[in-house]
């Protein structure tokens, strides 16, 4: 068994899936297909989601009328046309069409509340991964690559963490050995980032929740490896976007991946490296435009280390300046109370630097922010923050990465140990 990932990009068009079947199309001996919601269509539902949330109905549904319209397209370059070339006005396939009436029904009748925002986040932002593996698997189907479609919301058992949520992992394989047992094909296509509660409540595992996903599912399945099919030659030391002399790298370690993952490099989800070093699985970083090419790969040992250094830029970040009101020590006697109010409200914390009384964190940005900045007030603290700004990690820097990025303006908080190098600025742009 091989686990395969494919990012929103790589599916954002017709000729992206035709894609994917000429690199699927060869394999025996077992495949399963993760695959993410097709080109932009998250962001797209987080707008249906903030019109929904804000009770503006028919704006909501406007937007949803223009995600269907979106994939209509790609439905048409796909279905009821000579070989693969597709026709207009090609029918929207029966399990597509269901997921349009079902989410339809929730923005006409439901009637949200803020409260209980990440969990109407999850119920319709999870209808991207839907949608695209039912075109998939439907095309694949019709071209003879014969797979059966895995609900992952009934395969994937999680905790109650809306937007964030976390893999049972035992209650997981019981479920998803069972999605997959008896079935008279090899290939199976489900959908990345989504699961649900033990109760059936929809649930998501984070934004670029799909590697993780496909993680679980190796480890589950006890794949022989996973790829990841990307828009790049491989692991590169940086975003080629930002930082144009960008350098490739053919082998990681599990531990540089994590390293990498947490600090915002957009490789893989922080999560997905667990799952696999458990159970010793490469994770291979391959080529969508290129299926003979070797990619990099990440497991537990290499034959040499890393010798260049490795640039990563997280955008939208807050930085936070905490202090208690009556000058408690922040770390000996406060951070006990700190930490848990974070986790009450989502935010994950990017880089804590201390001082006797003061703590100062990067956080991503959140529209909880006013909320979780009451909540700290509310035990007690003092508070400040910055908006718009960026955090640069850079691991394994050289002495001339650090002269040209410590001198850099509108540096607010600096880090340096032995190999890493983090400093927190006003966004910037490029390079």
């Amino acid at each position: 068994m091989k686990v395969y990932k494919f990012g929103g990009a790589s599916v954002r068009s017709a000729e992206g899936v035709k894609n994917l079947k000429y690199i699927v199309e060869d394999e025996r001996g077992g495949l399963f297909i993760i695959v993410s919601a097709m080109g932009k269509t998250t962001n797209a539902l987080e707008v249906v989601v903030d019109h929904f949330m804000a009770g503006r109905r028919a704006e909501a549904l406007a937007e949803w009328t223009a995600v269907e319209a979106y994939h209509a397209t790609i439905i048409e370059g796909l279905f009821e046309g000579p070989g693969d070339s597709g026709a207009k006005g090609a029918k929207t396939p029966a399990g597509v069409q269901k997921l349009y009436d079902e989410a339809r029904g929730i923005l006409s009748t439901a009637t949200p509340t803020e409260n209980d925002f990440e969990k109407w986040y999850d119920a319709l932002v999870s209808f991207g991964e839907l949608i695209s593996t039912s075109i998939i698997s439907e095309y694949l189907n019709a071209v003879g690559v014969r797979n059966r479609w895995v609900d992952m919301r009934r395969a994937m058992v999680t905790d109650q963490k809306f937007k964030y949520a976390n893999v049972d992992m035992e209650a997981s394989t019981v479920k998803l050995r069972e999605a997959v047992a008896g079935a008279d094909v090899d290939v199976f296509v489900g959908q990345g980032f989504i699961g649900a509660t033990p109760s059936g409540k929809t649930t998501t595992l984070g934004r670029e929740g799909s590697d993780y996903s496909a993680a679980v599912v190796a480890s589950i399945l006890d794949a022989d490896s996973v790829a990841i099919w990307k828009d790049v030659i491989g692991v590169l030391n940086a975003d080629p976007k930002i930082f144009p002399e960008s350098t490739f790298i053919p082998e990681l370690t599990y531990l540089d991946a994590v390293e990498l993952a947490f600090s915002g490099a957009q490789i893989i989800h922080p999560k997905t490296i667990k799952p696999l070093q458990n159970k010793n699985i490469p994770l291979y970083v391959r080529p969508f435009g290129d299926k003979m090419a070797p990619g990099s790969v990440i497991r537990g040992q290499i034959a040499a280390p890393i010798e260049v250094p490795i640039l990563i830029l997280k955008r939208g970040q807050v930085l936070l300046q905490i202090r208690p009101r009556d000058y408690s020590f922040v770390l000996e006697e406060k951070v006990g109370e700190i930490f848990p109010i974070f986790e009450q409200y989502n935010v994950k914390v990017n880089l804590v630097q201390t001082s006797a009384v003061n703590m100062s964190l990067s956080i991503d940005k959140t529209r909880r922010l006013d909320e979780l900045t009451r909540a700290l007030e509310g035990h007690g603290f003092f508070v400040t923050r910055d908006e718009g700004m960026e955090l640069l990690t850079i691991r394994g820097y050289t002495e001339p990465y650090l002269e040209r990025y410590s001198r850099v303006p509108g540096i607010y908080l600096a880090q340096r140990t032995r190999k890493i190098l983090r400093l927190m600025r006003k966004e910037a742009g490029g390079q």
